[in-house]
């Protein structure tokens, strides 16, 4: 982000917000999709993750880390939503949803191999894009969730085994 914009939207300019919105929406409602199946609560969330961007900015002194600061808000948001739904709980014994016949991405793409993240149980699923995806560390999810670190390193585990059946799963279907 140019230091200017950055500047302007700490002043609460209209059109410096709706620039950093622009630049920054797409890449954070993809992270927000990692966490949330639907596009209804992937949009809420990140309006109320720019909400709170808007109204904190101030509070961040080198802008730098805009990038990593505004990250973590919109995860934060992703969990504190998954928390308001339903109380948060991770299973070993949760079965993955079964992968549907007619699938028809491409799992050598990117694109294809996250779209598989929408089959794993919720818990599973936010443990393995804490890790893999943001970068937690084990004890900072482990804080972050209520669990134990054992408890994150088994999920991240068993949603990478899950990941390679529905891949090899689609292989076969495709």
């Amino acid at each position: 982000m140019e230091h200017d914009i950055y500047i302007r939207c700490r002043n609460k300019d209209r059109n410096a917000q709706r620039k950093l919105y622009e630049e920054y929406a797409a890449r954070f409602f993809a992270t927000c999709k990692r966490y949330l199946k639907n596009d209804e609560d992937a949009e809420e969330i990140l309006a109320d993750s720019f909400y709170i961007i808007f109204t904190k900015l101030e509070q961040l002194k080198d802008f730098q880390v805009f990038d990593a600061w505004a990250k973590k808000i919109v995860v934060n948001q992703c969990l504190q939503k998954l928390r308001k739904k339903q109380p948060f709980s991770i299973s070993i014994e949760e079965n993955f949803v079964d992968l549907p016949d007619s699938e028809p991405e491409n799992i050598s793409e990117e694109r294809g191999i996250l779209s598989l993240l929408n089959f794993l149980p919720e818990g599973c699923r936010t443990i393995f894009n804490l890790f893999v995806m943001e970068g937690y560390p084990h004890k900072e999810i482990a804080q972050m969730l209520s669990i134990s670190e054992g408890t994150s390193k088994s999920q991240v585990s068993f949603a990478r085994k899950k990941l390679q059946e529905l891949v090899k799963l689609q292989t076969i279907n495709s």
